[in-house]
């Protein structure tokens, strides 16, 4: 994840500007469970009641809730409310209190007023709509009431008789038809009062009472009701405040239609910012993971460009282009997902998180419950897949060498007959991708129905509580709607982060495979402070004891090579297969450098120049032709693209190419395939040496470049050549003692070491194994006319 995040630093303000549009979609996404709890609690349960308090409420309504106040509740409620007893702007008869405004606009003041009057609202609600509650409390309310009267009047009777005279005593006692009147009419006073108690209502009752009885009663009651939900006080105040707006004469079924709509528009906008949101982040991590794929591949270009054939040698071309391609591709897309889900997925949960402890803080250990089974799973696949991951790029790699290795010699497994041993390679590493990919996708398959049970299992416990928080008046059924929501949105969260986790380990791997490339250190570099060739500098080549070995072989390939090669003059190199001919000239480009000695050029170590200025005085020839896809002119003029008309063709006509060029119907615009496949091995051969004359340099090296020639059009190639370069360092090297029999040096090569060094003919002379190669192509009668009589007695001698 470090190396990846290296990779992202010049994106910094972009992904800045990423996060802040992903804070703005976790933010709609987080209120909409909320607006639809809304929909459901005050839109439709409500009526789309939303005040805590009512905003007008009529006379006589507001004297029935005064009744349930303590005096000091009384005066606060009457002095945030205006009595209107004209022009109320309501249509219904009589006084109306009305909400001052700077009451409605203070929060602290209405929630204080919402407190005091929560559970007046619920009483005169209850009485109102007799429910079986308040039927209880006014039976209760009555009874005590009467039973007050009755202790009243007997108190009243006993008081009466101990301050009766003892006259008037006799006289009851002496009239006991007065005594009896007396205690009929009194009995008679009390039925009455407690008939007109049966007939009246609460409200009635309350009024009966003074003032100290009425809030000793209240007192009572508020005490009963202290256990009840807040909930179910909100819901009662509510259905309260619609019966009051009821009575102004509102229409509450607009105010209803109107709630639903305005919150319903608010989802909507809400839904369209959180899109915008969403389009603008994939946008913008599309960019960024494109770019930085982008940038990767560049830098991996380059410096693959760059590499000496020693890591060439350790990195095989089938990986680097798996690398380069495959690779980066992963890594793309894990930039794509970090950038869109990754960075989601935490402010999602974190969000959802506080949104459900401020909907209902009781089920909150469902969540933590739910987070912990899917850790348990996403731990059980990563024991399970993640060793699969590792492998699985090693095996596209197989998969692309075996591909590679059969379509580049498609010919010769043709020749002989081999493709069904090769099908059968291909198969089997065909077969081994397929086994590992099919693995990780099971496991990945077996991923969703497990969270689709987890998901769903959470859902129904949530609602097996809720429904019992509902029915004890602890929760409501939009608050029940959000925390479901809330927890799928935390649960989605923590499986995007896991679904992630779980693919990163194929992207590590690809992202340490780039990086094994990016930080490989080049074995050929340039120095810190390079040389600079000498002005008119003509291309004098010298190796000065040259020992080479092979990076991480045990003995030296050449030995102690030293000799100069001069411009004007061609130096030939021979010897047998594996002498390490091909090796030799390759260190002059310094495609590898010497482990010993030195080489020079114009008396400078060639380690001591900028390899583009060594590259530039050299024009090189591959054993093995290679053309790019293009046409003709744009491949002779590769090493020279602002030369001219004239130079091409100049050196086409020395490289001998003319003649078949001019055959083609669109000449030197022809196009030539990719690998100059659509050439012969000849024609190739003479286009590369053509793109070596025109480019002009001061050193040519030909390696083994014109053994696809015929003896003729070798003689001739060789004849304008030796005209063209008589100011120039030529390095031939050669299999046919024919294409250096006029060299003015040659240097044979015998096991890595120098077995001679002369002319043809100093050669035939004095060295054996040059004889060796030389007999074994030159018949008796070429030999006795090259060594003379004394040289080839001697050598038979010899």
């Amino acid at each position: 994840m470090r190396k990846l995040l290296k990779h992202l630093k010049p994106y910094t303000v972009t992904i800045v500007v990423i996060i802040g549009f992903l804070i703005v979609q976790a933010t709609c996404d987080l209120s909409l469970p909320s607006y639809t709890s809304d929909i459901v609690n005050v839109g439709i349960q409500q009526g789309g009641i939303d005040e805590k308090i009512p905003e007008a409420v009529t006379e006589e309504e507001m004297e029935r809730l005064l009744l349930f106040m303590s005096r000091e509740d009384s005066e606060r409620v009457l002095e945030a409310y205006e009595l209107k007893t004209a022009d109320t702007g309501y249509d219904c008869e009589g006084s109306v209190y009305v909400l001052k405004e700077s009451a409605a606009e203070d929060k602290e003041e209405v929630q204080e007023l919402s407190e005091i009057l929560g559970q007046p609202m619920l009483l005169v609600s209850g009485f109102e709509s007799d429910s079986d509650t308040t039927k209880q409390m006014e039976v209760s309310m009555k009874d005590n009431m009467k039973a007050a009267i009755q202790s009243q009047a007997e108190a009243k009777a006993k008081k009466a008789a101990s301050q009766m005279t003892e006259e008037e005593k006799a006289a009851l006692e002496a009239n006991p038809e007065l005594a009896k009147k007396q205690q009929e009419e009194m009995q008679a006073q009390i039925e009455a009062q407690m008939q007109k108690i049966d007939e009246a209502d609460m409200f009635e009752i309350l009024g009966m009472l003074s003032e100290d009885q009425r809030e000793e009663m209240v007192a009572q009651i508020a005490e009963k009701m202290d256990d009840m939900p807040d909930s179910i006080v909100e819901q009662a105040a509510t259905a309260y405040i619609k019966t009051v707006y009821e009575k102004l004469g509102m229409d509450t079924e607009q105010i209803q239609n109107s709630y639903i709509l305005r919150t319903g528009a608010k989802m909507i906008g809400l839904a369209f910012l959180g899109m915008l949101a969403s389009v603008m982040v994939g946008l913008l991590a599309s960019r960024v993971a494109a770019r930085t794929g982008r940038d990767l591949r560049s830098r991996v270009f380059k410096k693959v460009v760059g590499f000496s054939n020693a890591e060439f040698d350790h990195f095989s071309t089938a990986s680097l282009i798996t690398r380069s391609t495959n690779d980066i591709q992963q890594i793309q897309m894990l930039v794509v997902m970090l950038l869109r889900m990754v960075m989601y997925a935490p402010i999602m949960a974190a969000g959802g998180i506080i949104k459900v402890f401020r909907t209902n803080v009781d089920m909150s250990w469902i969540i933590g419950l739910a987070v912990v089974l899917i850790l348990l799973l996403v731990l059980v696949l990563f024991i399970v897949a993640m060793p699969k991951f590792k492998i699985l790029q090693n095996m596209v790699d197989r998969l692309n060498l075996v591909t590679r290795e059969i379509l580049t010699g498609l010919s010769v497994i043709r020749a002989f007959s081999t493709e069904k041993y090769e099908e059968k390679r291909f198969d089997n590493a065909n077969k081994d991708l397929m086994k590992t990919n099919l693995f990780v996708n099971r496991a990945m398959t077996f991923m969703m129905p497990v969270m689709m049970l987890v998901m769903n299992g959470i859902t129904i416990l949530i609602v097996w509580n809720g429904a019992h928080g509902i029915d004890n008046g602890n929760m409501q059924v939009g608050d029940m709607m959000a925390f479901i929501q809330y927890t799928m949105q935390i649960i989605m969260s923590f499986l995007m982060i896991c679904m992630v986790s779980i693919m990163l380990p194929r992207a590590a791997v690809a992202a340490d495979r780039v990086d094994e490339i990016l930080a490989s250190k080049t074995a050929i570099e340039d120095p810190e402070n390079p040389e600079t060739l000498p002005a008119g500098s003509k291309g004098e080549v010298v190796f000065d004891h040259v020992n080479f070995r092979y990076p991480g072989a045990e003995e030296d390939v050449l030995h102690d090579i030293h000799f100069t090669a001069k411009p004007g003059q061609t130096t030939a190199i021979i010897g047998s297969t594996g002498s390490g001919k091909s090796t030799l000239v390759n260190l002059i480009p310094r495609f590898y450098d010497v482990t010993g000695g030195r080489i020079l050029i114009d008396g400078t170590d060639i380690r001591e120049i900028t390899q583009h200025e060594l590259r530039d005085k050299l024009g090189y020839v591959p054993q093995k032709g290679v053309l790019f896809s293009g046409t003709i002119e744009s491949n002779i003029l590769y090493g020279n693209p602002d030369g001219t008309k004239a130079e091409m063709e100049e050196a086409a006509s020395i490289a001998q190419a003319t003649e078949f060029i001019e055959e083609k119907r669109k000449k030197y615009d022809s196009p030539i395939a990719q690998g100059g496949t659509n050439v012969s091995g000849g024609q190739k051969q003479r286009l590369s040496i053509a793109r070596a004359i025109a480019k002009k340099p001061d050193v040519f090296i030909f390696d083994d470049s014109f053994s696809a020639l015929d003896y003729k059009t070798d003689v001739t190639l060789r004849a304008a050549l030796k005209e063209k370069t008589q100011d120039s360092t030529v390095i031939i090297v050669a299999q046919r003692i024919s294409t250096i029999l006029h060299a003015e040096q040659i240097i044979v090569l015998d096991e890595g070491r120098i077995a001679g060094i002369g002319t043809h003919k100093e050669l035939l002379k004095n060295c054996d194994a040059y004889y060796q190669i030389a007999s074994s192509q030159l018949s008796e009668k070429e030999l006795a006319g090259d060594m003379g009589t004394t040289g080839k007695e001697e050598m038979a001698h010899a």
